[in-house]
C-alpha cells in the first residue's frame, strides 16, 4: 500500500507509513543482527583457534629449543624426539634420535653389517621387518609400519628404545621398496630418514651365497636346522660343503639384472640423504665403520660381530661347474668376478 501524505499547513508535511512497515523493518533488523552475530562469532572462533595453535606451537618450539641446544642447525631435519605410545622415554625425552634404513639385497652382508651396528650401545636396528608380506601389501601398510618403527613402538631383541641415538631396520630391494619407491622417498624426505646402501661388488659371490642358502632351507645341513648366518667356524665349514651348480644359460643375464636393480635403487633414492658402502670394502678395511658412525652422528665405538663368514677363499672351491662358469664369463664385463676380491 502506498504511503499517505497529509498536508496540514503550507510548510508542514507529515509522511504516514503504512501499517505493515514496522514489522518489515523489525524483520530486516533482526536478519541483519543475526548475520552480524554469526560473523562476529566466526571471527572469535578463528582467533581462539589461532591462539590455541600458537600456544601449542610455541610450547613445541620452546621444548625443541630446550632439547636442541647442542644440535647443529643443518642437522635439525634429521633429528627427532619420538613420543612412543607404548612407553615413556622419561629422562631420555631430550635425547635426539636419528632414523635410518639399511637398503640392500639378500646375501650382500647386510646381516653381518647389522650385527656390527647393533653392537653400538645407542643403535637399534630391527632386522628385515618387511620380510612379512602383510606389512608390504600396499603403501598404507608400509607407511603404518614405518611410523611404528620410527616412533619407537616396534620391539625386537635389538631394541634399545629409551636412549637410542639411531633407530632403523633392514630393507631388501625385493620387499616392496622398488614398487612403491615414490611414496617411500617422499616419506623418507619428510621424516628425515637417512639411507645406508649396502651392496656387493662381486655379484657372482652373492649368487653362490644365495643358491647355497636356498638349498639349506630344505636340506637343513646343521642338525636339521636352517641357518642363514652362523657363529662358529664348524657351522660355516658344514654349510660350505654344498657347491651349487650355476645356470650357464642365464648367468650373464642374471648378473645384468642384479646390476640394473642396484643402479635403479640408487637412482630412485638419489634425493634422500644417503651413504653408499660395499661389503668388500668393509671386509678389507674396518675403518669404513667409522664413516658409517659419522654418517649417523653416533659416538664412535669399536663395533663387533659374532658372525662367521661361510664362503671363504677362492670361488673355484664353491662352484660345482667352475670350469664352465669360468669360460662363460671370460671376455665379458663380469670377468673380474672370477678373481679373489678380498
Amino acid at each position: 500500500m502506498a504511503e499517505q501524505i497529509c498536508l496540514f499547513t503550507k510548510d508542514t508535511i507529515i509522511i504516514k507509513p503504512s501499517k505493515k512497515s514496522p514489522a518489515l523493518l523489525r524483520m530486516t533488523v533482526l536478519v541483519f543482527a543475526m548475520a552480524f552475530g554469526v560473523y562476529i562469532c566466526s571471527i572469535c572462533l578463528k582467533q581462539s583457534n589461532f591462539s590455541i595453535s600458537s600456544k601449542f606451537l610455541n610450547n613445541e618450539i620452546i621444548e625443541r629449543t630446550h632439547c636442541d641446544y647442542s644440535i647443529d642447525r643443518s642437522q635439525i631435519p634429521y633429528v627427532h624426539y619420538p613420543n612412543p605410545k607404548t612407553f615413556s622415554r622419561v629422562e631420555c625425552a631430550c635425547n635426539p634420535v636419528r632414523l635410518f634404513a639399511i637398503v640392500s639385497m639378500q646375501r650382500s652382508g647386510s646381516g653381518w653389517f647389522e650385527t656390527l651396528l647393533n653392537s653400538h650401545i645407542n643403535v637399534s636396528s630391527n632386522g628385515e621387518i618387511f620380510s612379512v608380506k602383510e606389512r608390504r601389501n600396499n603403501v598404507s601398510s608400509i607407511l603404518m609400519t614405518l611410523d611404528r618403527v620410527y616412533n619407537l613402538d616396534w620391539f625386537t631383541s635389538a631394541s634399545k628404545n629409551q636412549c637410542s641415538a639411531a633407530i632403523g631396520f633392514k630393507w631388501m630391494l625385493n620387499q616392496g621398496l622398488m614398487e612403491h619407491h615414490k611414496e617411500i622417498v617422499e616419506y623418507f624426505n619428510d621424516r628425515g630418514v637417512s639411507i645406508i646402501f649396502l651392496f656387493r661388488r662381486n655379484l657372482l659371490r652373492r649368487m653362490v651365497s644365495d643358491l647355497a642358502n636356498s638349498y639349506d632351507r630344505y636340506a637343513k645341513l646343521l642338525n636339521g636346522r636352517h641357518k642363514s648366518h652362523v657363529h662358529s667356524h664348524e657351522e660355516a665349514n658344514t654349510l660350505s660343503t654344498y657347491k651349487p651348480a650355476i645356470n650357464l644359460t642365464s648367468l650373464v643375464e642374471d648378473l645384468k639384472l642384479m646390476d640394473k636393480t642396484v643402479l635403479e635403487a640408487l637412482e630412485y633414492f638419489s634425493s634422500t640423504r644417503h651413504f653408499i658402502i660395499y661389503y668388500e670394502d668393509l671386509m678389507k678395511n674396518r675403518t669404513k665403520l667409522v664413516d658409517v658412525q659419522e654418517f649417523l652422528r653416533l659416538p664412535r665405538m669399536e663395533l663387533t660381530s659374532r658372525q662367521v663368514k661361510i664362503h671363504k677363499g677362492s670361488l673355484s672351491d664353491h662352484i660345482k661347474n667352475w670350469d664352465d662358469v669360468n669360460k662363460t664369463l671370460r671376455g665379458t664385463t663380469y670377468e673380474s668376478f672370477l678373481h679373489n676380491d678380498y
